[in-house]
């Protein structure tokens, strides 16, 4: 498994913080969980998700998250193949976490209506969607 935060975590030993973050780098991996929150998927549902993942990145930042031993994958004898994937037991202790980050988000990461855009609550309150508007 790639771990790029692994000279950050040799830089700060003992960092529960750096260490828990060396299995959960990646742009995708986050979001790749709390898809699987909801329950096994097949690859072309978890790309139907995730439309700006490449396949190629999809496929590697899942390998990454089977290999640290956080989503199983499940391949069926079948014609044409079919893959699945879910979250292991040790993936669901991350559950309330990616629930935290998801709450947080919806209350502080406001998204421009085109889309194009993200940005902070400024004041650190919660603030209307409407406020992008202006």
């Amino acid at each position: 498994m790639s771990l790029p935060r692994a000279k950050l975590v040799q830089n700060f030993p003992g960092c529960p913080v750096e260490a828990t973050l060396t299995y959960l780098d990646g742009k995708w991996k986050g979001v790749i969980l709390f898809h699987l929150m909801e329950g096994t998927l097949r690859f072309n549902e978890l790309r139907r998700k995730l439309p700006a993942v490449t396949q190629r990145m999809l496929t590697k930042q899942l390998r990454e998250l089977e290999e640290s031993g956080l989503v199983s994958r499940t391949v069926y004898p079948v014609v044409p193949p079919r893959v699945e994937y879910a979250m292991t037991p040790l993936g669901m202790t991350l559950k309330p976490v990616i629930q935290a980050l998801a709450a947080w988000g919806d209350d502080y990461v406001f998204c421009s209506p085109e889309g194009r855009e993200l940005r902070l609550a400024s004041d650190g309150l919660r603030a209307p969607v409407a406020a992008l508007e202006a």
